[in-house]
């Protein structure tokens, strides 16, 4: 039976995409970027460094990741604190053992909680992006958007003030928006978010407030999605990864730079029988030819200034 026609009778309807956030193009006919030095590949290692409550909400939904047991689930309650307490310095062993830059999205309250690991990553000089409030503050359309401004505001005038940097970059919790989160964002500083994963290289974002920049972090060859949801070994995490750095390299030979983004956990990987896989992974990326570690911001600093 045929649709009525009244089905495609929408707001925004149009070639490429069905809304004016961005313009739509394909990967392959843009602009060639060309990274510092010559180099191919930009190596983009994100740290979240999360806080996930114990008495969590789950509205709208229970966050992935978080408590999945009747309150109160000290089984992963613990867990999720091992990687901060933990399971990062043996990720900050192996970043600084094969020339690594990490940016750290971190959930705020993490910040505010956890002084001594607040100053171990401030006193490295690395990058730090906003992760949210914490784990079970998400952003949806049932917030309001008076509630997620001050939520947005909270969150990042806090990490600013504690971290001294001028933060710039933002990751939503289990990257869910509203409709106005965007919007927000820009209202309050932010350059880029790491929400949408639909592309390889960053795009410019329209807002009400300006333009950010989308900067895809994929969730493919996410420590979490391979391992834990995928349920595939870590031996097989490594050998995905290692597989996108390899043709990423080669697409970037006849297509320009090209962007490696890694999503890591020191929850997860940061584990005495994991880490290993890690090290695994980052020696053998780092030893491809072409490869520039770098932070989310100055990733995107250079392709902005190319555009």
């Amino acid at each position: 039976m045929a649709l009525d026609k009244s089905y495609f009778d929408y707001p925004h309807r149009s070639y490429g995409m069905d809304h004016d956030r961005y313009d739509w193009s394909m990967l392959s006919d843009r602009k060639q970027v060309q990274w510092p030095e010559g180099k191919k590949l930009a190596l983009w290692v994100n740290v979240p460094l999360q806080f996930f409550p114990l008495n969590q909400k789950g509205e709208p939904f229970k966050v992935p990741g978080g408590m999945t047991m009747p309150y109160p689930d000290l089984r992963h309650f613990s867990l999720r604190q091992y990687g901060n307490r933990v399971g990062i310095y043996r990720f900050l062993k192996a970043f600084d053992q094969y020339g690594v830059k990490p940016t750290f999205a971190m959930n705020t309250r993490l910040a505010e909680t956890n002084p001594y690991l607040l100053h171990r990553i401030v006193e490295r000089g690395d990058e730090i992006s906003c992760h949210g409030y914490h784990m079970d503050a998400i952003h949806w359309n049932g917030l309001g958007k008076d509630a997620e401004n001050e939520l947005i505001k909270k969150s990042l005038d806090s990490l600013r003030k504690l971290t001294g940097q001028d933060i710039k970059g933002w990751l939503s919790p289990a990257k869910n928006e509203s409709d106005d989160t965007p919007d927000l964002l820009a209202a309050n500083g932010i350059e880029y978010f790491s929400d949408w994963v639909n592309d390889d290289m960053p795009y410019q974002f329209r807002t009400s407030n300006g333009e950010l920049t989308a900067m895809p972090l994929t969730t493919e060859t996410e420590d979490h999605f391979v391992i834990n949801g995928n349920k595939h070994s870590e031996d097989a995490w490594v050998e995905q990864v290692c597989d996108a750095a390899d043709f990423l390299r080669k697409e970037a030979d006849t297509q320009g730079g090209r962007i490696l983004a890694l999503n890591i956990h020191p929850w997860l990987l940061g584990q005495p029988h994991r880490i290993a896989k890690l090290e695994k992974a980052l020696e053998y990326i780092t030893h491809i030819d072409g490869v520039w570690p770098a932070y989310a911001g100055e990733i995107r600093d250079n392709w902005m200034s190319q555009q």
